[in-house]
């Protein structure tokens, strides 16, 4: 009998139904009762309009980017018997849910945004444990964090409060990010008329003795580095272009890059009383978008090779590349509703879903972009499947292919002419 020499036809895998929705799913990771405890403790009144309800309208606003009040309450009516199954949650009338964002306390939310964070950390020690650094700076055995603030502009509506510039109105996030977890340490959601170094005290309260903190020029606060001098906290910073001072000592170095490698000292005499120590000021040539770029860093590490401080700062931009990333592919463009307790709502609850999403990416083991994740998770959100087996199933396409070097140039590794990390 002639055998059957045919290939057998591929079948695409398909995740397994369940009866919960993928929302579902994503809330479960929040322990069950905690936005109302909390609310409960900061006496807001939750008997119309539950906490949980709250935070799941928001959430739900953030994953699927809805962009008004309406396209959240029309889904959440449309979608109503399955939202009543998340933890009994009620479908927000408009009124109501405008009026919960304008009379709560955001602080409830900042609240439930770090004990979730602990929570999932308890849970999945993994998730936010140190990884090991990439590249030349694998060497620092040391925890490195970077701050910096990203602008979120506003309606004219929000101008009585945000006002930023004369015809502007804008809010301001300010945070701390652990660069070996890409995971918020600290953050800070005010209005943006507050300069960048004006919460650099507050960003750095939690560093401890042998930590290394990144940050640009913005942050070249004397008084503020000394502080952290003191602690024993170790810095690198892009000078300003107004700094003074004189040198007292060169250091030798064979890297053809490094122009200089100084001791200097503060020159004036508000800056010397600022910062009394000597500091170390390395000037080097880095490429950036293919022309050589001369720049200027300061650090008060006086160990390191003058390579590993100029590739420290390049891990700066790590926060620079959080930041597009939850304004990429969260609802941080359209908001909800106009006074400042409901901007920090929608922000806080946007970092929210971030962090749940990103210890999603974790436990599925997602090897892609985080846009294409949170793009598979956004059309997946009222189905009835297991969510992390499809994430396992789809999102299998290779990543695009990154240029190849041809010419061949002395330079830093990552400031390379086609390098997609950019430095600033």
């Amino acid at each position: 009998m002639k055998k059957n020499t045919r290939t057998p036809k591929r079948v695409n895998p398909r995740p397994a139904k369940t009866a919960y929705t993928a929302l579902r799913q994503i809330v479960q990771w929040i322990p069950v009762g905690l936005p109302d405890r909390i609310a409960r403790e900061a006496k807001a009144d939750i008997r119309a309009f539950t906490c949980t309800s709250h935070v799941l309208a928001l959430l739900y606003g953030q994953i699927t980017r809805a962009s008004s009040l309406n396209e959240i309450c029309d889904a959440a009516r449309l979608h109503e018997p399955e939202l009543n199954r998340i933890r009994g949650a009620t479908a927000p009338k408009r009124n109501t849910f405008s009026n919960a964002n304008r009379t709560r306390d955001p602080a409830i939310a900042e609240k439930l945004y770090w004990a979730v964070f602990a929570h999932l950390q308890g849970i999945c020690p993994s998730f936010t444990q140190y990884s090991k650094h990439k590249g030349f700076i694998f060497r620092v055995k040391r925890d490195i964090f970077a701050i910096d603030s990203t602008t979120l502009q506003l309606t004219l509506d929000c101008i009585d409060w945000a006002r930023h510039r004369r015809r502007k109105a804008a809010a301001k996030t300010h945070m701390r990010l652990n660069v070996g977890t890409m995971l918020p340490a600290f953050a800070v959601v005010e209005d943006a008329a507050h300069h960048d170094s004006k919460r650099a005290d507050a960003l750095c309260e939690g560093l401890k003795d042998g930590d290394v903190l990144l940050a640009d020029r913005a942050y070249m606060d004397l008084r503020f580095l000394h502080g952290l001098s003191g602690r024993g906290v170790f810095f690198v910073l892009r000078e300003k272009e107004n700094m003074v001072f004189e040198v007292t000592g060169r250091r030798p170095h064979k890297d053809p890059r490094i122009l200089a490698d100084e001791t200097v000292r503060m020159s004036r005499k508000g800056s010397a009383e600022k910062y009394p120590q000597e500091l170390r000021r390395i000037t080097a040539v880095v490429e950036v978008d293919g022309k050589d770029v001369e720049m200027a860093f300061v650090t008060n590490n006086f160990a390191w090779s003058p390579r590993t401080v100029a590739e420290l700062y390049r891990a700066r931009w790590a926060i620079e590349t959080f930041f597009k990333e939850l304004k990429q592919t969260l609802q941080l463009a359209d908001f909800v509703g106009y006074n400042e307790k409901a901007v920090k709502w929608q922000v806080w609850t946007g970092l929210l879903t971030h962090l749940l999403l990103r210890f999603l990416k974790h436990v599925s083991k997602w090897g892609l972009s985080f846009s294409r994740f949170a793009g598979t998770v956004r059309s997946a959100v009222w189905m009835r499947i297991d969510l992390l087996e499809a994430l396992r199933f789809y999102g299998t396409a290779g990543c695009p292919s990154r240029p190849v070097l041809v010419e061949k140039q002395l330079y830093f590794q990552g400031f390379e002419r086609f390098s997609n990390v950019p430095v600033g």
